[in-house]
């Protein structure tokens, strides 16, 4: 980028010009009135079309504003230059380019009562140095307007995170109405923590919100940081952050993370019947996606969106759980003047072709389906592609031998396609597969936990030595193609080999594109871990309960499990089991407080033990129960070819196991996606994986693959349930496998994206993200109330009703077609309606629905719901909070307990906000990622995976976070207020409060502990 003042124009008028960071300016389109009257002043004054400089200044100012300019025009007389006279015009607009109001002048306004704070216009005006002085008619004048005010030049002098600070600071107020450049100057060489204390007291504290402040602990701790931007319907937009992450994507890694802005729109009422691309509802943001969004003097325009589904929604209900990004693509800060941008010179849809060669694929719904395999939480394995052998293998097809000495038949699905076995995992040799870490879920290393230490240093070298993963579920990008599924570890392969299959190849190469640059990376998604505890659903017990498997069953565990739980208060066993039960809710904390010896009388604890006790009850009514024996698995094919049609090879932690299993995979609904296989010993796998452990491996033998079978599964990374229970497979009776009744599947019709202009595509590919995030209809989820509902009555009519139940098993294989047919919609570019006549309209009571669309259910669901419900829960009266002496009687250094203190008042007020959202399901979500983000701040640099080696550097800010807590919660005399100091640094404190306690600490795993509680059976 260059930075040039250019010669002045006929009106004398001077201004800044930016070389853009790609080098070219991308097209500024203005509302549809504007370019009319742009269109008649062209023609009436026969003048050549103004310059995007001006254009872009047209853009950023509130639609009336440039309409009464253009009209201004369109009546005068224009005696130079058309954009010299626009900017004039501009220059001299009441509220715009006006002298501005000193710092502190006037009282701070607060954010309006509705909650909506955002910059004017779409975001960051850019408006005129208000030091500009009148349009003069000689070109001899030195003085003139500048393109930028001078406080948006000034803020393109910093570094990215400050000026983003000061944006997220000022909320919807503009630089020019609230500090001067000279000011924004004198803070830009502070260090961050000064920084951000000193915007707070200038500017945060009068229009930002106390919650919206990011007081880090450790600016440069070197985590992932995350911009957001959020956009009311009326176009304003608010920036807040950054916010620090565990985990990245690959599209922060590539682009880095100043240059990717996650979007946020606002719900607007429009009409549902009318398509998306004809509705005016969604003008304005189609009007950003085109501009684009500036941050200061820096432009990001829609890149990618993707569909979370239902995990992601409960996490960010505010957005329904569809991610969109927008990416920077010029720039005009001065700050960024000769940095290398890599894409130069490029538009958006030629940069997404350096992650893949996207635009091969033949619809536009398989186009962002698939480019959003870079917004997957990954780690990446640090391999040197270039000295890899790339290898693609074919699937191994399924057959049909009608003769046993000829080759078999392909078999192919409703589509024409193929059946395969290896839908989904190719292989990879042992030395690259030791370069994976262990235990990595979501992208991120969970490591194996230990109770008391986590990993010695005797373990942690042990750990070099240990078998690699057996699986690992991945994301390769290479010479412009995308690859999606697993590695199965291969003893058998050459060193440094890869080998993939045509299934796993979700976008290809593009041979035409030879001399085109990519962006190569193998990201690890997940590894196969050891299996955590196993619970049943509700989908799975109705299926369980038709195969006949007894109601007492279920009971026995649910009755087992109550009384179980009534002793956690006072019996440490007891406590420490429901404790590990529920360890994924709090990251361990409670097992690490009960076995560094904390009283189970501990304020907190105690607490907490009455929300685990609440959570399980909770539970156990919707149908989780937690059942022996049983696991969840990573699938992969038989490499071998030795397991017949019904056989799997189940590898846990002793190894390989034999006999019968049943085999299921969630959310199946059809009768027969519950397999009894036969758990087989494979001697020869050994040569392929050694030692490695946990995965389910299916035969590459029959006429269809039994993954496939199993809820339409396949070996891209899903995880089976395997049980070898014995009462499971004493009683339970299966049926015949599901197939697909549905006529074959019809994609969306529509060009190809290679059809379509760049500008076409970006329009396309917008209207489809308003459809995803505003238009999407639930069919998956209806479809599914639906079958439950019917499944329930079926469940309970009697053999006199026979007629009765095989109408609604008729209807139910409809609904479990739509169902399934719905799941893989999204990346086949298919539309799925529900008829009315499938829906339910009566639902059994334990759904929890409208009392006048319920009915009272007897099946053994209902039987649960209504048992626990019944049952007494002991009241426990609230204890005294007191700290525990150790903590109490520790020193820390006050400046560190002052800066801990505003931390701390920040997060209440956060938290504050949050806990006020009616919904309760954006209300826990929003509290569970506060909680998330304030855990990575207190950890900073240190890292919770590896906080053991900075244990005495963070045990002074857990002491002193320790005390502020409860002071102040024993001040509101509220237990609950106690939850911060443990939920954020709760392994320090028990660390802590060990070695601060006489007698020996012993380390012990977690798969010990349930050994010796007898928890490996639960």
């Amino acid at each position: 980028m260059e930075w040039n003042l250019c010669e002045r124009d006929q009106f004398g008028n001077s201004y800044y010009e930016i070389e853009t960071m790609s080098g070219s300016r991308p097209d500024i389109t203005l509302p549809d009135k504007a370019e009319a009257l742009l269109g008649q002043i062209y023609f009436k004054h026969k003048l050549p079309p103004i310059n995007p400089d001006t254009r872009l200044r047209l853009s950023s100012i509130p639609e009336e504003l440039a309409l009464e300019t253009l009209r201004k025009v369109y009546n005068s007389k224009v005696k130079y230059t058309l954009d010299g006279y626009i900017n004039f015009l501009l220059s001299n607009s009441t509220g715009f380019g006006s002298p501005l109001p000193s710092p502190g002048g006037s009282p701070a306004k607060t954010p309006n009562s509705s909650g909506k704070i955002g910059c004017r216009a779409f975001q960051a005006e850019i408006a005129h140095d208000s030091e500009t002085r009148h349009l003069k008619n000689s070109r001899r004048e030195d003085d003139g307007a500048s393109l930028f005010s001078s406080q948006q030049l000034a803020l393109g002098e910093l570094e990215f995170k400050k000026a983003f600070l000061m944006l997220n600071y000022i909320a919807d107020k503009r630089l020019e109405e609230v500090i001067t450049a000279d000011e924004i100057r004198r803070m830009k060489d502070l260090p961050m923590v000064e920084y951000e204390s000193g915007i707070w007291n200038r500017l945060g504290l009068h229009f930002c919100r106390r919650e919206d402040r990011r007081m880090l602990l450790e600016w440069d701790c070197g985590k992932p940081h995350y911009y957001q931007c959020y956009v009311a319907s009326d176009g304003t937009c608010r920036f807040k952050g950054p916010f620090l992450e565990n985990t990245t994507t690959h599209l922060h890694k590539v682009l880095g993370d100043e240059n990717v802005l996650m979007v946020k729109f606002e719900d607007v009422a429009c009409r549902r019947d009318l398509p998306i691309n004809s509705s005016d509802s969604y003008s304005t943001y189609k009007h950003i996606a085109t501009n684009g969004i500036m941050i200061g003097l820096r432009r990001y325009q829609f890149f990618v969106f993707k569909d979370g589904g239902k995990e992601e929604k409960k996490k960010d209900p505010s957005t329904k759980g569809v991610k969109c990004y927008f990416v920077c693509t010029d720039s005009r800060a001065f700050n960024d003047r000769g940095k290398d941008y890599n894409f130069s010179r490029k538009s958006v849809h030629e940069v997404r072709m350096h992650f893949m060669h996207v635009h091969n694929l033949q619809t536009l719904a398989n186009y962002m389906a698939r480019f959003s395999l870079i917004l997957s939480k990954t780690k990446k394995l640090e391999v040197d592609l270039t000295d890899i052998n790339f290898d693609r293998i074919d699937d191994i097809n399924c057959h049909v031998f009608l003769y046993t000495d000829q080759d078999g038949n392909v078999v192919f699905d409703k589509n024409g396609k193929p059946f395969i076995h290896s839908d989904g995992t190719g292989y990879i040799s042992e030395d690259l597969a030791r370069k994976c870490p262990m235990n990595i879920y979501k992208g991120q290393c969970t490591r194996g936990k230990h109770v008391q230490g986590n990993v010695s240093e005797f373990e942690a070298q042990e750990g070099c030595s240990q078998e690699p993963p057996l699986l690992i579920q991945f994301r390769l990008f290479y010479n412009g193609c995308a690859v999606k599924g697993t590695f199965l570890m291969n003893k058998k392969l050459p060193p440094r080999t890869i080998q993939v299959r045509p299934s796993m190849i979700k976008v290809d190469t593009d041979p035409h594109l030879s001399n085109f640059s990519s962006i190569n990376s193998l990201e690890v998604v997940s590894t196969s871990n050891p299996p955590k505890r196993t619970k049943l659903s509700r989908n799975l017990i109705a299926l369980l309960s038709y195969g006949e498997v007894p109601n007492d069953f279920f009971l026995d565990i649910l009755l087992n499990t109550l009384e179980e739980s009534k002793t956690i208060f006072y019996d440490t066993r007891a406590a420490l089991k429901v404790a590990l039960n529920y360890a994924d809710m709090d990251d361990y904390n409670a097992v690490d407080m009960i076995t560094a010896g904390i009283p189970l009388e501990e304020p907190f604890l105690k607490h907490h033990l009455s929300i685990l006790l609440k959570t399980e009850r909770k539970d156990l009514k919707a149908g989780k129960l937690p059942v022996a024996e049983s696991y969840y698995l990573m699938g992969t094919v038989d490499p071998t070819g030795m397991l017949e049609k019904d056989e799997v090879c189940v590898i846990l932690e002793t190894g390989q196991i034999s006999g019968d299993v049943l085999v299921y995979r969630n959310p199946g609904l059809h009768f027969g996606d519950i397999h009894i296989l036969k758990a087989t010993y494979v001697k020869s796998l050994e040569d392929f994986v050694g030692n490695s452990k946990y995965g389910v491996f299916f035969p590459q033998k029959g006429p269809r693959s039994l993954g496939d079978e199993i809820a339409g599964g396949d070996f891209d990374g899903d995880m089976y349930f395997v049980s070898r229970n014995p009462e499971l497979l004493k009683y339970f009776k299966a049926s015949k496998p599901w197939v697909s009744l549905s006529s074959t599947s019809k994609s969306i019709s529509g060009r190809r994206p290679s059809d379509l202009s760049s500008q076409e595509l970006e329009d396309e590919l917008f209207n489809m993200f308003l459809a995803t995030r505003f238009r999407s209809f639930n069919v998956i989820g209806m479809a599914a109330d639906s079958w439950l509902a019917i499944m329930d009555r079926l469940l309970i009519l009697g053999d006199d009703r026979a007629g009765e139940k095989v109408e609604m098993k008729k209807t139910m294989h409809q609904l479990i077609d739509i169902y399934y047919d719905a799941l893989d919609a999204p990346k086949k570019g298919a539309k799925v309606d529900l008829p009315n006549e499938l829906r339910a309209d009566m639902f059994p009571h334990y759904m929890e629905r409208d009392p006048e669309k319920s009915f009272r259910s007897t099946s053994v669901l209902g039987l649960i719901y209504d048992f626990v419900k019944s049952h007494k829960t002991e009241e426990i009266s609230p204890s005294e909070i007191k700290k525990l002496p150790c903590f109490e009687a520790e020193q820390v250094p006050e400046s560190l307990t002052e800066r801990l203190k505003n931390w701390y008042e920040n997060y209440r007020a956060e938290m504050s906000r949050a806990l006020d959202l009616k919904i309760a399901s954006d209300r826990n979500g929003a509290a569970d990622e506060i909680i998330r983000r304030y855990k990575q701040e207190f950890y900073g640099s240190a890292g919770f995976e590896d906080w053991e080696k900075h244990r005495e550097e963070l045990y002074p800010r857990a002491i002193a976070i320790y005390n502020l807590v409860y002071d102040h919660a024993i001040r509101t005399q509220r237990v609950a207020n106690c939850g911060f100091a443990w939920k954020v640094a709760g392994p320090v404190l028990s660390r802590f409060y060990s070695e601060r306690t006489p007698g020996k600490t012993v380390l012990c795993s977690v798969a010990v502990l349930r050994d010796i509680l007898g928890n490996r059976r639960i």
